[in-house]
């Protein structure tokens, strides 16, 4: 245990401002039976390492409410909700499931209401239509109150401007209904094409990639849930809407993506069957006539190799087996460049008849081991043999 708490000591003090190491220390010593290391570990990372984030304040509050401290927990949440992170969706829902967990429905309610009462004070909050929508769901969840829970989603529409996160909400919580359903098509109907028709007395922020889901959505909604006419009257909409206007861009590539495919297809098709001689065969048909004509009628142009010609590099194989003694190896390479006037006069007319022989250059004597002491046979002299064969 000493060892995993240095291990984990040496983690902090490289990764102190990351709180998923602060997390995981403090689950490896719960799991090892030490709460005290624990706690101690806790406060460390609450209270001075990484005390501006969110993250470990929120898994301080969950972390306390497992060990029974209700009170901490609480004031861990509320830390998050004043100071650290004021408006975090995240704390709120937690929070608020906190207190449901614990008997306190209505504790619950005040916090969702109270954190949407400070997010209208914002202008132009992001957090706020998401807001009424975890609330209006979290009312029918938990409580069932469906009229209570359509009124949030109503008194939302009239404070927040059209989104989709909200709409979405408003479909959703009618297909969530339970038997009989009751659902105002033509109320939904209406803030829809609000949303995706966008005019100078309704407009919007959103993009048309949202507009274009959330007309997906109430199709899929309306299929379900709709008559044939509203059907009939929604496919068109979002027919004209969305479908002449997708980029020029996109529908290339989509082209030029199948286009390849295709040739692609055809290319396995027709090679599938051939090897690759015979396709090549196929693709330049008088390439064998020509192949045949050029090179498959012609003689072979290399003489035989007479026996005096093999006999000749027998030999000077043989007078190179002297190699060993250097003043030999002088010698008899001296004699052996010595060419016949008789071939050479055929061969190159311009060139002199012979070269003079050239005198042997004395080499050095070194001393060998064992080699040296002993005087190599001496190798008869052949007769020097021409370079070249009679046909040149």
């Amino acid at each position: 245990m000493n060892q995993v708490v240095k291990l984990y000591e040496r983690c902090v003090i490289a990764c102190a401002n990351y709180p998923e190491y602060w997390i995981r220390y403090v689950l490896c010593m719960e799991s090892s039976g030490s709460m005290d290391l624990a706690n101690n570990v806790l406060a460390r990372a609450t209270q001075v390492f990484v005390k501006r984030q969110p993250e470990i304040h929120i898994f301080s509050a969950r972390f306390k409410e497992q060990t029974a401290d209700i009170d901490g927990a609480r004031a861990a949440y509320q830390l998050v909700h004043t100071e650290i992170s004021p408006g975090l969706l995240e704390a709120i829902i937690r929070h608020a499931n906190m207190e449901n967990r614990l008997g306190n429905l209505e504790g619950a309610f005040f916090l969702y209401e109270q954190a949407i009462a400070v997010e209208k004070g914002k202008e132009h909050s992001q957090t706020l239509p998401m807001l009424f929508a975890q609330y209006s769901l979290f009312v029918y969840m938990v409580s069932g109150n469906a009229e209570k829970a359509r009124g949030i989603l109503v008194e939302a529409l009239e404070h927040v401007q059209l989104s989709k996160p909200l709409l979405e909400a408003l479909l959703h919580f009618e297909a969530i209904q339970s038997l009989p359903k009751q659902v105002d098509i033509d109320f939904l109907d209406s803030l829809v094409v609000k949303f995706i028709m966008p005019n100078l007395e309704n407009p919007t922020v959103a993009s048309a990639t949202e507009r274009e889901e959330l007309s997906c959505i109430y199709l899929e909604f309306l299929n379900i849930f709709g008559d044939v006419q509203s059907i009939k009257k929604a496919e068109g909409r979002h027919a004209k809407l969305f479908l002449p206007h997708r980029s020029t861009s996109e529908l290339r590539k989509r082209h030029t993506e199948d286009f390849l495919a295709s040739d692609k297809t055809k290319m396995s098709k027709s090679y599938s069957g051939l090897s690759p001689a015979q396709s090549l065969m196929g693709a330049y048909p008088n390439a064998q006539n020509q192949w045949a004509a050029s090179y498959g009628v012609q003689p072979q142009a290399w003489p035989p190799v007479t026996q005096a010609q093999g006999q000749q590099w027998t030999t000077g194989y043989t007078q190179q087996a002297a190699y060993g003694a250097y003043p030999a190896y002088g010698t008899s390479y001296a004699n052996s460049q010595v060419p016949t006037s008789a071939q050479q006069s055929t061969a190159y007319g311009g060139y002199p008849a012979a070269y003079p022989v050239q005198p042997a250059v004395p080499q050095q004597n070194y001393v060998q081991p064992v080699a040296a002491t002993v005087a190599p046979a001496q190798q008869p002299v052949a007769a020097p043999q021409a370079y070249y064969g009679s046909y040149y």
